[in-house]
């Protein structure tokens, strides 16, 4: 049996405090800070460790330096694929010539939340493949203060990030299931119990489809999996409208140069439970999805669940829906929705989230970028921030601390 099976990952975590209980923070905190990152085999990292303090962090260089690399590490320190959203055998180091080069990648931090300290440890082993030419299970395994936890959503009681990166500029443009992610992102940060529905419906919701394509109609197989889509596809409509409506009374007013947004769900659940109570949305998603079973086939998709929702964002002041706004006026909404998250989270939650923001300054005016790096530092967020120019970032001065990224290595400014 290999180290990381038998020992719990024990290999790749070197920072990890070999305590026995799992931590419960018990103070009230007000900024969530890394203060230790660790890299192994992670990304066009080797081994790397920086040491930063809780201000905001700057990182410039060129274009594939390595600067996004470690936004993704950083948040794998919360629950989910990361802001690449890539598959795990995706993330472990590359030779030169572009085959894998480490069966493992880890990231290791040391965080504050308050006065309380945390370490998180979390990695794969890729999965080697099978005699019969079957590719191998990667394994993810997280641990939180040296422990082992059953599920990385546990991650999510303890850290929060909300991030931005250029991939986002055309979320109002493109399809609908990006903005579902990014709702279900913000979520996560003011309400960890989100992942679980989120989790057992897409499970659930790939064994339906899954039994579409085999053509598979067995009515108990059917029964049973609508049943649980109908109970967690609810409960994440629910969730999503509870906490997009809280989000929408921060949203509304304009936040520095970034104006406000009227924000909303729509979908066929979220209509039904606009009149009627969740149990009898319960009933009526799972008589829909048994209604469509056979036109469903033809596609080997469901076509009715929350999966099927919409984010609506519209400009605040001049009532445009998003997808109409200029590229700058998207972005500036985008920012807008990420900082109101932000400040809503430290006022429900005690503590301000990371914020990861990927070359965050595309787009943005001078006189936008002066008020986003205002913002940050009134929030007192500790935020990653990215960009190819150092004059940029000059004006912030001391109160950052800036590195310079070049070919995986990183040097303090």
């Amino acid at each position: 049996m290999n180290e990381i099976s038998s020992r719990g990952a024990g290999v790749l975590f070197r920072d990890d405090l070999a305590t026995s209980e799992a931590p419960v923070v018990t103070a009230i905190p007000h900024q969530l800070a890394v203060k230790r990152l660790t890299l192994t085999d992670f990304r066009c990292y080797n081994q790397q460790r920086l040491e930063v303090d809780a201000r905001p962090i700057v990182l410039t260089g060129p274009n594939g330096a390595g600067k996004t690399n470690l936004l993704e590490a950083t948040s794998f320190l919360v629950p989910g694929r990361g802001l690449r959203r890539a598959r795990l055998n995706e993330i472990t180091r590359r030779a030169a010539d572009g085959t894998i080069a480490a069966q493992q990648w880890a990231v290791a931090a040391k965080l504050f939340i308050g006065d309380n300290e945390i370490n998180i440890g979390t990695g794969c082993e890729i999965g080697e493949a099978s005699e019969n030419g079957s590719n191998g299970r990667d394994k993810r395994v997280t641990k939180i203060d040296g422990t082992v936890v059953k599920n990385q959503a546990e991650l999510g009681h303890y850290t929060s990030a909300q991030w931005l990166t250029p991939q986002m500029d055309r979320l109002f443009l493109e399809g609908a299931s990006g903005r579902r992610f990014f709702v279900d992102q913000l979520i996560y940060g003011l309400d960890p119990e989100h992942a679980g529905p989120v989790a057992a419906y897409n499970h659930s919701l790939r064994n339906r489809n899954k039994l579409l394509r085999e053509g598979n109609f067995d009515p108990e197989w059917f029964d049973s999996i609508e049943e649980s889509l109908a109970r967690q596809g609810v409960a994440i409509a629910v969730r999503r409208l509870e906490v997009v409506a809280r989000l929408q009374a921060v949203c509304r007013a304009s936040s520095g140069a970034f104006p406000g947004a009227e924000i909303s769900m729509v979908g066929q659940v979220e209509g039904w439970l606009a009149n009627e109570p969740a149990l009898a949305a319960e009933d009526h998603l799972r008589e829909a999805l048994r209604a469509c079973r056979q036109s469903d086939a033809s596609g080997s998709a469901t076509s009715v669940g929350p999966h099927r929702s919409d984010f609506a964002v519209c400009h605040g002041e001049t009532g445009m829906t998003a997808d109409l706004c200029s590229t700058g006026e998207q972005k500036a909404l985008l920012i807008g929705i990420v900082l109101a998250t932000a400040r809503l989270q430290t006022e429900e939650r005690g503590y301000t989230p990371l914020l990861l923001l990927d070359e965050i300054t595309a787009h943005l005016d001078k006189a936008r970028r002066t008020s986003l790096f205002d913002i940050i530092l009134d929030l007192g967020a500790q935020a990653w921030i990215t960009g190819t120019e150092d004059e940029i970032f000059a004006p912030l001065g001391k109160q950052v601390q800036h590195f310079a990224v070049n070919q995986g290595k990183i040097e303090k400014l």
